[in-house]
């Protein structure tokens, strides 16, 4: 089985290798956090007006279900952090939002990248999205790649892995192939995990191939050259840097 070690910071990549998807996205990262309070429609409107192609978010059930949008789902009430399943929506702080008031205030001409921790919320996020035709624009995160492909007759959104290759156990061929096999679209690893190597390998099964934490002009210009899919970054603007820094 071959070996793929992970990206050697200092070492830049010198040919661009071609990706699947052209051009690749370039996500605001829980909205561009960098510029603006995380998570509130504030920040994902101007990730979107600084030029962001995709936005990212985590989904969580209130008690009365809606879809709302936040991190670590967590309320503190007095002393307690409490799980949003304890709340109605009308019980939340006015920043948290709602998924249909971030296609109602965005549109649907965005790429949506979704981490579905709360798997109940996986009916409800693909019924909204449907709502504003967005669906194929739609892309469902988990951390467990059998969980992600449970839900590929329920949708014609993508459907991600998010993992680390230390985690892929039987070698990163063995898990390309059973994404493949399994309707799992893409999978999506920390900038430092991918190679150009690595993108080639899991494009030759069709795979996409996304990196998260990419903070630095440098590291997205490289992860570009290498193929990659699509990008998370809480900046925008050196999303663009970086992406343009690749072509020269």
């Amino acid at each position: 089985m071959q070996h793929f070690d992970t990206i050697e910071q200092d070492a830049p990549v010198q040919q661009r290798l071609i990706s699947l998807r052209q051009p690749p996205i370039k996500f605001a990262h829980r909205g561009g956090r960098a510029h603006a309070q995380e998570n509130t429609i504030d920040a994902f409107v101007l990730a979107l007006q600084l030029g962001a192609t995709g936005l990212e978010t985590d989904v969580w059930l209130t008690s009365d279900n809606i879809p709302i949008l936040d991190h670590d789902g967590l309320l503190r009430k007095g002393l307690r952090r409490r799980r949003m399943r304890a709340f109605r929506k009308e019980d939340l702080p006015s920043h948290i939002p709602t998924l249909r008031e971030l296609y109602q205030t965005c549109g649907n001409g965005f790429e949506l990248s979704v981490d579905a921790k709360d798997q109940s919320a996986i009916g409800p996020i693909i019924e909204t999205s449907r709502e504003f035709e967005a669906e194929t624009k739609l892309w469902l995160c988990h951390g467990d790649w059998k969980v992600a492909a449970s839900w590929r007759d329920l949708t014609s959104a993508h459907l991600v892995n998010s993992t680390r290759l230390r985690s892929m156990k039987e070698g990163p061929e063995r898990h390309a192939a059973e994404l493949a096999n399994a309707g799992v679209d893409a999978v999506n690893l920390h900038h430092t995990d991918w190679t150009g190597g690595l993108t080639t390998l899991f494009h030759r099964f069709g795979r996409y191939c996304i990196a998260w934490d990419a903070q630095h002009q440098r590291s997205i210009s490289d992860l570009v050259r290498m193929g990659i899919d699509a990008i998370h970054s809480d900046h925008v603007d050196r999303l663009h840097e970086g992406f343009h820094q690749a072509d020269y």
